[in-house]
């Protein structure tokens, strides 16, 4: 059968096959739920992670938005290359935006080892430190650097992030760990604000990580790792969030129903390695950004 012929195939309704999976819970909740909890225990640092592509940036949006409108002051920032935060929202709403530049932030931090090794070094050791601040965990250094200085700066705001895919995100977490050492081979300076980050991160009382998936087999998957490699890392992470969905449309159309089906397993495997402590958002047609962001509450 040809690609067209099992498209055609795919389409006439006595094709169409239904999963069988029964969803375990009886409520599946809101992103409201989950913006309530992080009012209620007055979180000061909240991380939107995983994969490319499930909705970070619109998520982390629309939590800094609600956030802003209960009172707290919220800064709002990225790492994302994409870096559409601008086109989903702007500061009218009263939110401090931010866009981490990696270029900019790893020149930065190589001009500034590199004039400190020109006080004191040979042209020999010079050129060693050049070849070594090129090496890829210099770039994590640099950009981690330019995301303790937004934290304390913003010591009376909320800091929301929106983070790069979950390779990066983690790399930006683990450069934390590697920092001493990384700079003692540089001959950088620490900033007091890395020094005070890695345990505000570690503190479940401040930090809140909010892993964001789609109810298919590779984002979970992807999600279940990042899970497992936050905890190693001491980081606390409650809430799960499935974005996207089918199944929370309640469609009629007998296509998208067939999808909704096999959102089931999915959702069921969200509840039971979150403890419950999930939201669901459901399928919008049209891009979400500004008034719009609301709907994802529903």
């Amino acid at each position: 059968m040809t690609g067209l012929e099992n498209l055609r195939a795919f389409f006439k309704s006595d094709n169409i096959k239904y999963n069988d999976d029964k969803l375990t819970v009886d409520n599946i909740p809101s992103l409201n739920i989950i913006i309530e909890d992080l009012y209620r225990r007055d979180k000061k640092v909240i991380f939107t992670m995983g994969k490319g592509g499930v909705g970070k940036t619109t998520i982390a949006a629309t939590i800094a938005v609600e956030l802003a409108k209960k009172g707290k002051k919220v800064h709002l920032t990225t790492t994302d290359p994409a870096a559409h935060l601008n086109f989903v929202i702007d500061e009218s709403y009263g939110i401090t935006i931010s866009n981490i530049d990696e270029k900019k932030e790893l020149e930065k931090y190589q001009e500034e080892v590199l004039n400190k090794a020109k006080e004191t070094m040979t042209d020999d050791d010079i050129a060693y430190i050049e070849e070594d601040l090129r090496s890829p965990c210099t770039q994590e250094i640099a950009v981690f650097r330019a995301f303790a200085e937004i934290v304390e700066r913003s010591q009376n705001e909320v800091v929301v992030i929106d983070t790069a895919p979950t390779g990066h995100t983690l790399l930006l977490l683990e450069s934390t760990q590697s920092y001493n050492r990384e700079i003692a081979r540089t001959q950088g300076d620490i900033p007091e604000s890395v020094k005070k980050l890695l345990p505000k991160l570690r503190d479940s009382s401040q930090t809140e990580v909010i892993i964001v998936t789609l109810a298919e087999t590779t984002p979970v998957h992807e999600a279940m790792g990042l899970q497992e490699d936050l905890n190693r890392a001491g980081i606390y992470s409650k809430w799960w969030i499935i974005n996207s969905s089918f199944y929370a449309t309640n469609t009629t159309n007998e296509i998208l129903k067939v999808k909704a089906s096999n959102e089931i397993q999915w959702i069921n495997k969200v509840n039971e390695i979150s403890d419950g402590d999930f939201a669901v958002i459901k399928w919008i047609p049209e891009e979400v950004k500004g008034q719009n962001l609301s709907k994802l509450l529903k």
